[in-house]
């Protein structure tokens, strides 16, 4: 056997567990054997319970549990790690595990994990409290160093030339724009264009071009999405050109606008699960709004409305036509569009509100789309969901 059928022999051995080594062979090194021994803690199905249900590998020990995180980190890669991490929780009931702090420093960080520390944060003691929110500082610290820098040049961008003015002063012309909007005017026999018409911007640092609220759904399915779009509101926030707001809502609406300044403190102010009343958050959004024109209202949601569906959407149709520009996304995220009310989706795209999936790499290009005043539909039609 060549080396490339012993590789392919080997991957399928362990992937295939136990039950394939009569056909696939044994493994041979120690690391291949330590590897197969965490991937059958978790997946194999062997082992039932008299009832016929699949007992949990990993039993109830936390040092045990400890050991099994400690090996999975050492020989898979973090991607690996995370799916691992996400399985054991699902399959094998170790959510009150992670209440532990000893196991929550053995962790991989990721969006997920924090989606299901901040499910717990009602039950969390004290104790694994100052860690949980080490774990979750850190996968903020990493989103932003990811989408920072992106959103404040999109949103700049946006609110630059929202500010563009005909008559600038001297140091706020901007001479590429003006050349360009001028070239009809160009004299050849002096060599030089002759404007007719001056393009600046503003001095609007120290003024507020905009406003932004963000409404986040906080029910369970909506986990990726709440922690994106703290960390998305943060960013925001820094702006001293945009007036943002942020609600999280439930049966009931937090206004966590106070806690922007650290998307960390935003995050542990949110209670993941419950019920959702989209129509009273768009009731509380609304007494936000003060400037309709200069408004962008980000609806973050899977649409299941637990109020008054009729109310929701005329308040969304009324807030559409006093000049607020509209997003619905039924996700931010990476993993695409969750389950989502479809009727109430296709009635907000009835309205000119078209509700779709956005990853967090896209969405300040879609924030700068929306500050400008552009074609929503059509830039969801060739952007959303796509990395």
């Amino acid at each position: 056997m060549n080396d490339i059928d012993e590789t392919h022999s080997r991957r399928w051995r362990l992937v295939l567990g136990t039950a394939a080594e009569p056909s696939l062979g044994g493994l041979g090194s120690g690391d291949d054997q330590a590897m197969d021994a965490a991937l059958s803690a978790l997946y194999n199905t062997d082992d039932t319970t008299s009832s016929g249900k699949r007992a949990a590998g990993l039993g109830g020990s936390a040092p045990k549990v400890a050991r099994w995180l400690g090996d999975i980190r050492t020989y898979f890669p973090s991607t690996v790690v995370e799916v691992m991490q996400r399985d054991a929780v699902d399959r094998l009931n170790l959510t009150q595990l992670l209440l532990e702090p000893e196991l929550l420093e053995a962790v991989e960080p990721d969006v997920h994990l924090v989606g299901t520390l901040l499910s717990l944060n009602g039950v969390m003691p004290e104790t694994t409290k100052a860690t949980a929110r080490m774990v979750v500082q850190k996968v903020v610290r990493e989103i932003e160093q990811r989408i920072a820098a992106h959103t404040l040049a999109a949103v700049s961008g946006a609110l630059n030339r929202a500010a563009r003015i005909g008559r600038p002063r001297l140091r706020d012309i901007d001479w590429d724009r003006t050349i360009r909007k001028n070239l009809a005017h160009y004299l050849p026999e002096h060599r030089t264009v002759v404007p007719e018409r001056l393009v600046g911007y503003g001095r609007k640092a120290q003024a507020v071009c905009r406003d932004v609220v963000l409404a986040i759904d906080q029910s369970g399915s909506m986990a990726s999405s709440v922690v994106y779009a703290s960390v998305f509101g943060a960013v925001l926030a820094s702006m001293r050109a945009l007036k943002t707001s942020l609600v999280v809502f439930d049966t009931e609406v937090v206004d966590l606008t106070e806690q922007l300044a650290d998307p960390v403190d935003v995050l542990f102010g949110t209670q993941l699960g419950g019920g959702t009343d989209i129509n009273r958050a768009i009731a509380y959004s609304q007494s936000l709004i003060t400037r309709p024109a200069d408004t962008l209202f980000v609806l973050i949601s899977d649409l299941y409305e637990g109020g008054i569906r009729n109310e929701m959407l005329r308040r969304v149709n009324a807030m559409k036509e006093s000049g607020v520009q509209v997003v619905v996304l039924l996700a931010l995220s990476d993993e695409g569009a969750p389950a989502f009310d479809h009727d109430n989706a296709a009635a907000l795209a009835a309205l000119g509100v078209p509700a779709f999936a956005c990853t967090p790499n896209k969405f300040p290009d879609l924030l700068a789309l929306a500050l400008d005043r552009g074609d929503i539909q059509s830039w969801a039609n060739t952007n959303a969901g796509q990395p």
